[in-house]
Protein backbone atom coordinates (compact mmCIF):
# COMPACT_ATOMS: atom_id res chain seq x y z
CA UNK A 1 0.00 0.00 0.00
CA UNK A 2 1.48 2.92 -1.47
CA UNK A 3 2.32 5.92 2.02
CA UNK A 4 0.15 8.86 2.29
CA UNK A 5 1.79 12.09 3.15
CA UNK A 6 2.67 12.59 6.83
CA UNK A 7 0.02 14.17 8.36
CA UNK A 8 -2.43 13.72 5.41
CA UNK A 9 -4.67 10.72 4.64
CA UNK A 10 -3.86 9.22 8.36
CA UNK A 11 -6.05 7.08 10.30
CA UNK A 12 -8.11 9.35 12.92
CA UNK A 13 -7.37 6.47 15.33
CA UNK A 14 -5.32 3.11 15.72
CA UNK A 15 -4.95 0.42 17.75
CA UNK A 16 -2.22 -2.06 18.53
CA UNK A 17 -2.74 -4.82 20.01
CA UNK A 18 0.55 -6.06 21.85
CA UNK A 19 -0.23 -7.95 25.05
CA UNK A 20 2.92 -9.13 25.85
CA UNK A 21 6.26 -10.11 26.94
CA UNK A 22 8.34 -7.18 28.28
CA UNK A 23 10.88 -7.92 25.23
CA UNK A 24 8.33 -7.76 22.29
CA UNK A 25 6.43 -4.53 23.90
CA UNK A 26 10.25 -2.57 23.58
CA UNK A 27 9.70 -3.62 19.93
CA UNK A 28 6.37 -1.90 19.53
CA UNK A 29 8.27 1.77 21.17
CA UNK A 30 9.45 2.23 17.68
CA UNK A 31 6.15 1.77 16.05
CA UNK A 32 4.63 4.24 18.00
CA UNK A 33 7.47 7.09 17.68
CA UNK A 34 6.44 6.40 14.13
CA UNK A 35 3.14 7.11 14.28
CA UNK A 36 3.45 10.11 16.76
CA UNK A 37 6.08 11.50 14.19
CA UNK A 38 4.66 10.60 11.08
CA UNK A 39 0.96 10.69 11.41
CA UNK A 40 0.62 13.53 14.40
CA UNK A 41 -3.07 13.44 14.22
CA UNK A 42 -3.86 10.02 15.13
CA UNK A 43 -5.21 8.95 18.17
CA UNK A 44 -3.20 5.63 19.50
CA UNK A 45 -4.67 3.26 21.71
CA UNK A 46 -2.39 0.39 22.86
CA UNK A 47 -3.96 -2.95 24.74
CA UNK A 48 -1.00 -4.47 26.44
CA UNK A 49 -0.54 -6.48 29.66
CA UNK A 50 -0.20 -5.40 33.03
CA UNK A 51 2.96 -6.36 33.82
CA UNK A 52 4.17 -5.06 30.75
CA UNK A 53 2.66 -1.96 31.67
CA UNK A 54 4.54 -1.75 34.57
CA UNK A 55 7.38 -0.69 31.77
CA UNK A 56 5.62 1.43 28.62
CA UNK A 57 2.47 2.57 30.08
CA UNK A 58 3.34 6.06 31.16
CA UNK A 59 3.87 6.73 27.38
CA UNK A 60 2.58 10.18 26.68
CA UNK A 61 0.32 10.92 23.95
CA UNK A 62 -1.40 7.18 24.38
CA UNK A 63 -4.33 5.56 25.60
CA UNK A 64 -3.41 1.98 27.20
CA UNK A 65 -6.32 -0.85 27.76
CA UNK A 66 -4.42 -2.39 30.63
CA UNK A 67 -5.62 -6.21 31.00
CA UNK A 68 -4.36 -8.72 32.96
CA UNK A 69 -4.05 -12.02 31.40
CA UNK A 70 -4.29 -14.30 34.71
CA UNK A 71 -8.17 -13.03 35.07
CA UNK A 72 -8.88 -15.10 31.77
CA UNK A 73 -9.62 -14.75 28.19
CA UNK A 74 -13.76 -14.08 28.69
CA UNK A 75 -13.16 -11.27 31.54
CA UNK A 76 -10.56 -9.90 29.50
CA UNK A 77 -12.78 -9.43 26.78
CA UNK A 78 -15.50 -7.76 28.93
CA UNK A 79 -13.04 -5.73 30.28
CA UNK A 80 -11.90 -4.14 26.99
CA UNK A 81 -15.35 -4.12 25.54
CA UNK A 82 -16.55 -1.95 28.10
CA UNK A 83 -13.61 0.01 28.31
CA UNK A 84 -13.89 0.58 24.20
CA UNK A 85 -17.32 1.93 24.70
CA UNK A 86 -18.05 0.95 21.25
CA UNK A 87 -15.17 3.04 19.82
CA UNK A 88 -14.40 2.38 16.31
CA UNK A 89 -10.96 2.22 15.32
CA UNK A 90 -9.84 2.77 11.70
CA UNK A 91 -6.84 0.77 12.00
CA UNK A 92 -6.57 -2.46 14.16
CA UNK A 93 -3.11 -3.80 14.54
CA UNK A 94 -3.15 -6.96 15.55
CA UNK A 95 0.75 -8.00 16.42
CA UNK A 96 0.21 -10.78 18.75
CA UNK A 97 -0.65 -14.13 16.84
CA UNK A 98 -1.74 -16.35 20.05
CA UNK A 99 -5.06 -17.95 20.10
CA UNK A 100 -5.78 -16.00 23.91
CA UNK A 101 -4.50 -13.23 22.04
CA UNK A 102 -7.12 -13.32 19.08
CA UNK A 103 -10.12 -14.26 21.04
CA UNK A 104 -9.54 -11.16 23.25
CA UNK A 105 -8.74 -8.80 20.29
CA UNK A 106 -12.37 -9.82 18.80
CA UNK A 107 -13.66 -7.35 21.68
CA UNK A 108 -12.20 -4.45 19.44
CA UNK A 109 -13.71 -2.98 16.89
CA UNK A 110 -12.09 -1.70 14.24
CA UNK A 111 -12.58 -1.06 10.15
CA UNK A 112 -9.33 -2.43 9.12
CA UNK A 113 -7.77 -5.35 11.37
CA UNK A 114 -4.59 -5.89 10.10
CA UNK A 115 -2.79 -9.26 11.08
CA UNK A 116 0.55 -11.59 10.16
CA UNK A 117 1.38 -12.97 7.19
CA UNK A 118 0.08 -16.06 6.95
CA UNK A 119 3.42 -18.17 7.76
CA UNK A 120 3.32 -16.10 11.26
CA UNK A 121 0.12 -16.12 11.99
CA UNK A 122 -0.12 -19.05 13.77
CA UNK A 123 -2.36 -20.48 16.18
CA UNK A 124 -5.09 -19.59 13.41
CA UNK A 125 -4.30 -15.82 13.95
CA UNK A 126 -5.61 -15.72 10.12
CA UNK A 127 -9.14 -16.34 10.83
CA UNK A 128 -9.30 -12.95 13.14
CA UNK A 129 -8.03 -10.65 10.29
CA UNK A 130 -8.57 -8.81 7.53
CA UNK A 131 -5.38 -8.28 6.24
CA UNK A 132 -2.05 -9.37 6.44
CA UNK A 133 1.58 -7.89 6.66
CA UNK A 134 3.94 -8.28 3.76
CA UNK A 135 5.22 -12.05 3.92
CA UNK A 136 8.20 -12.07 6.24
CA UNK A 137 11.50 -12.38 5.08
CA UNK A 138 14.56 -12.99 7.92
CA UNK A 139 14.11 -10.86 9.63
CA UNK A 140 14.14 -9.28 13.37
CA UNK A 141 11.11 -9.13 15.42
CA UNK A 142 10.82 -5.46 15.68
CA UNK A 143 11.04 -4.77 12.13
CA UNK A 144 8.29 -7.68 11.46
CA UNK A 145 6.38 -5.00 13.47
CA UNK A 146 7.10 -1.95 10.86
CA UNK A 147 5.74 -4.30 8.65
CA UNK A 148 2.11 -3.31 10.64
CA UNK A 149 2.88 -0.12 9.52
CA UNK A 150 3.64 0.05 6.24
CA UNK A 151 0.74 -2.26 5.34
CA UNK A 152 -1.36 0.53 7.11
CA UNK A 153 -0.17 3.13 4.70
CA UNK A 154 3.49 4.78 6.35
CA UNK A 155 7.00 3.33 5.24
CA UNK A 156 8.48 5.28 7.61
CA UNK A 157 10.86 4.37 10.65
CA UNK A 158 11.53 6.32 13.51
CA UNK A 159 14.05 4.37 15.50
CA UNK A 160 13.27 5.98 19.11
CA UNK A 161 12.23 4.01 21.88
CA UNK A 162 13.10 7.48 24.68
CA UNK A 163 11.54 5.05 27.52
CA UNK A 164 10.16 7.37 30.05
CA UNK A 165 12.37 7.06 33.79
CA UNK A 166 9.78 8.38 36.66
CA UNK A 167 11.88 10.62 39.23
CA UNK A 168 11.23 7.68 41.84
CA UNK A 169 12.76 5.04 40.09
CA UNK A 170 15.83 7.38 39.12
CA UNK A 171 16.17 7.77 42.81
CA UNK A 172 16.26 4.17 43.84
CA UNK A 173 18.71 3.78 40.94
CA UNK A 174 21.00 6.42 42.75
CA UNK A 175 20.18 5.27 46.15
CA UNK A 176 21.03 1.26 45.95
CA UNK A 177 23.84 1.68 43.14
CA UNK A 178 28.00 2.96 44.19
CA UNK A 179 27.70 6.52 42.66
CA UNK A 180 31.52 6.29 41.59
CA UNK A 181 31.77 2.70 39.96
CA UNK A 182 31.65 1.90 36.36
CA UNK A 183 28.85 -0.58 36.80
CA UNK A 184 27.98 -3.53 34.68
CA UNK A 185 24.62 -5.41 35.11
CA UNK A 186 23.69 -9.01 34.90
CA UNK A 187 20.48 -10.76 34.34
CA UNK A 188 20.98 -14.25 34.28
CA UNK A 189 17.82 -15.47 34.53
CA UNK A 190 15.64 -15.69 31.00
CA UNK A 191 11.74 -16.26 31.43
CA UNK A 192 10.76 -20.07 32.97
CA UNK A 193 8.71 -21.46 30.24
CA UNK A 194 8.54 -25.30 29.02
CA UNK A 195 11.37 -25.84 27.53
CA UNK A 196 13.14 -22.99 27.46
CA UNK A 197 16.40 -24.12 28.46
CA UNK A 198 18.72 -20.26 28.20
CA UNK A 199 20.08 -20.18 31.43
CA UNK A 200 23.95 -20.38 31.47
CA UNK A 201 25.83 -22.08 34.19
CA UNK A 202 25.93 -20.19 37.91
CA UNK A 203 29.95 -20.92 38.50
CA UNK A 204 30.21 -19.43 34.81
CA UNK A 205 28.49 -16.25 35.61
CA UNK A 206 30.83 -16.11 38.36
CA UNK A 207 33.72 -16.37 36.20
CA UNK A 208 32.72 -13.69 34.31
CA UNK A 209 31.97 -11.38 37.13
CA UNK A 210 35.66 -11.79 38.63
CA UNK A 211 36.88 -11.11 34.96
CA UNK A 212 34.87 -7.68 34.67
CA UNK A 213 36.28 -6.97 37.85
CA UNK A 214 39.22 -6.95 36.67
CA UNK A 215 38.48 -4.69 34.09
CA UNK A 216 37.25 -2.20 36.61
CA UNK A 217 33.74 -2.93 36.69
CA UNK A 218 31.59 -3.87 39.72
CA UNK A 219 28.88 -5.75 38.96
CA UNK A 220 24.73 -5.43 39.75
CA UNK A 221 22.81 -8.69 39.95
CA UNK A 222 19.76 -8.10 38.75
CA UNK A 223 16.28 -10.00 38.12
CA UNK A 224 12.72 -11.18 39.43
CA UNK A 225 11.31 -12.13 43.14
CA UNK A 226 11.03 -15.86 42.42
CA UNK A 227 12.65 -18.26 44.30
CA UNK A 228 14.60 -19.83 41.36
CA UNK A 229 16.07 -16.00 40.22
CA UNK A 230 16.97 -15.60 43.65
CA UNK A 231 18.71 -19.05 44.48
CA UNK A 232 20.21 -18.28 41.13
CA UNK A 233 21.05 -15.01 42.16
CA UNK A 234 23.24 -16.58 45.60
CA UNK A 235 24.37 -19.22 43.49
CA UNK A 236 26.53 -16.55 41.26
CA UNK A 237 27.36 -14.15 43.63
CA UNK A 238 28.56 -17.08 46.35
CA UNK A 239 30.69 -18.24 43.66
CA UNK A 240 32.42 -15.07 42.63
CA UNK A 241 35.88 -13.64 44.35
CA UNK A 242 34.19 -10.25 44.40
CA UNK A 243 31.52 -8.45 45.90
CA UNK A 244 28.17 -7.77 43.50
CA UNK A 245 25.24 -5.26 44.24
CA UNK A 246 22.31 -7.98 43.84
CA UNK A 247 18.98 -6.39 43.30
CA UNK A 248 17.72 -9.66 42.12
CA UNK A 249 13.83 -9.33 43.67
CA UNK A 250 14.37 -5.77 44.14
CA UNK A 251 13.22 -3.53 41.50
CA UNK A 252 9.81 -3.11 39.60
CA UNK A 253 10.35 -2.70 35.52
CA UNK A 254 10.61 1.02 36.02
CA UNK A 255 13.52 0.52 38.51
CA UNK A 256 15.10 -2.05 37.01
CA UNK A 257 15.14 0.29 33.92
CA UNK A 258 17.40 3.43 35.73
CA UNK A 259 18.97 0.95 37.05
CA UNK A 260 19.90 -0.46 33.46
CA UNK A 261 20.69 3.21 32.52
CA UNK A 262 23.48 3.95 34.99
CA UNK A 263 25.40 0.82 33.77
CA UNK A 264 27.53 0.86 30.75
CA UNK A 265 26.37 -2.56 29.68
CA UNK A 266 24.20 -6.18 30.90
CA UNK A 267 24.98 -9.32 30.23
CA UNK A 268 22.21 -11.50 30.05
CA UNK A 269 20.91 -14.36 28.00
CA UNK A 270 17.79 -14.16 25.58
CA UNK A 271 15.28 -12.01 28.10
CA UNK A 272 12.97 -9.23 28.82
CA UNK A 273 15.74 -6.73 30.53
CA UNK A 274 18.00 -7.78 27.11
CA UNK A 275 15.63 -5.50 25.25
CA UNK A 276 15.11 -3.16 27.87
CA UNK A 277 18.39 -2.51 28.19
CA UNK A 278 19.42 -2.05 24.10
CA UNK A 279 15.95 0.18 24.28
CA UNK A 280 17.66 2.55 26.81
CA UNK A 281 21.11 2.59 24.62
CA UNK A 282 22.94 0.44 27.39
CA UNK A 283 25.09 -1.96 24.99
CA UNK A 284 24.21 -6.03 25.20
CA UNK A 285 26.54 -8.84 25.67
CA UNK A 286 23.80 -11.68 24.66
CA UNK A 287 24.05 -14.96 25.36
CA UNK A 288 22.53 -17.11 22.32
CA UNK A 289 22.29 -20.66 22.24
CA UNK A 290 18.51 -21.35 21.81
CA UNK A 291 17.19 -18.79 19.54
CA UNK A 292 18.67 -17.04 16.83
CA UNK A 293 20.41 -13.32 17.69
CA UNK A 294 18.97 -11.89 14.44
CA UNK A 295 15.59 -12.54 15.14
CA UNK A 296 15.41 -11.89 18.85
CA UNK A 297 18.81 -10.31 19.28
CA UNK A 298 19.10 -7.14 21.05
CA UNK A 299 18.35 -4.69 18.39
CA UNK A 300 20.76 -2.02 18.98
CA UNK A 301 23.74 -3.77 20.33
CA UNK A 302 24.03 -7.44 17.96
CA UNK A 303 27.43 -6.79 17.78
CA UNK A 304 28.45 -7.63 20.96
CA UNK A 305 26.16 -10.62 20.65
CA UNK A 306 27.86 -14.15 21.60
CA UNK A 307 26.01 -16.44 18.65
CA UNK A 308 26.66 -19.58 19.26
CA UNK A 309 23.08 -20.78 17.81
CA UNK A 310 24.56 -22.01 14.43
CA UNK A 311 26.62 -24.49 16.27
CA UNK A 312 23.62 -25.46 18.18
CA UNK A 313 21.70 -25.90 15.39
CA UNK A 314 24.61 -28.83 13.85
CA UNK A 315 24.77 -30.30 17.61
CA UNK A 316 21.60 -30.71 18.11
CA UNK A 317 19.21 -30.76 15.67
CA UNK A 318 21.96 -31.87 13.17
CA UNK A 319 21.36 -29.72 10.57
CA UNK A 320 22.88 -26.57 9.36
CA UNK A 321 21.46 -22.86 9.98
CA UNK A 322 20.18 -22.42 7.07
CA UNK A 323 18.09 -25.35 6.37
CA UNK A 324 15.95 -24.98 9.58
CA UNK A 325 12.75 -22.81 9.49
CA UNK A 326 13.75 -18.63 10.73
CA UNK A 327 12.95 -18.71 14.41
CA UNK A 328 13.09 -22.63 15.19
CA UNK A 329 14.57 -22.91 18.81
CA UNK A 330 17.09 -25.32 19.99
CA UNK A 331 15.31 -27.21 22.86
CA UNK A 332 18.55 -29.06 24.27
CA UNK A 333 19.48 -28.48 28.61
CA UNK A 334 23.17 -28.01 26.84
CA UNK A 335 22.73 -25.90 24.32
CA UNK A 336 23.90 -22.85 26.38
CA UNK A 337 26.77 -24.95 27.45
CA UNK A 338 28.29 -24.31 24.21
CA UNK A 339 28.78 -20.62 25.31
CA UNK A 340 32.26 -20.39 26.66
CA UNK A 341 33.36 -18.06 29.43
CA UNK A 342 35.92 -16.86 27.06
CA UNK A 343 33.58 -15.97 24.57
CA UNK A 344 32.12 -13.61 27.14
CA UNK A 345 35.19 -12.12 28.11
CA UNK A 346 36.33 -11.05 24.70
CA UNK A 347 33.01 -9.00 24.22
CA UNK A 348 33.88 -7.36 27.71
CA UNK A 349 37.14 -6.19 26.04
CA UNK A 350 35.47 -5.28 23.22
CA UNK A 351 33.01 -3.59 25.10
CA UNK A 352 35.59 -1.66 27.37
CA UNK A 353 37.32 -0.51 24.03
CA UNK A 354 33.82 1.02 23.18
CA UNK A 355 34.26 2.82 26.56
CA UNK A 356 37.69 4.71 26.53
Amino acid sequence: MAEPEPGSLSPSSLCIFRLSAIGDTTHVLPVIRTVQRHWPNTAITWVVGRTEAGLVGDLPGVTFRVLDKTAGIGRCWRQLRREEDGRVHDVILQMQASLRASLIATALRGRRRIGFDRSRAINGQWLFTRERIAAGRQEHVLDGFFGFLQQAGLARRELRWDVPLPADAVAFAERELPGDALLLALSPCSSQRFRNFRDWPADRFAAVIDYASSLGFHVVLTGGPSARERAYATAIASAASVPVTDLVGRTRLKELAAVLARCAGLVSPDSGPAHVASALGVPVIGLYATSNPARTGPYRHREYVVDRYPDAIRRFLGREPEDVRWGTRVRHPDAMDLISVEDVCAMLDRLVVRLR
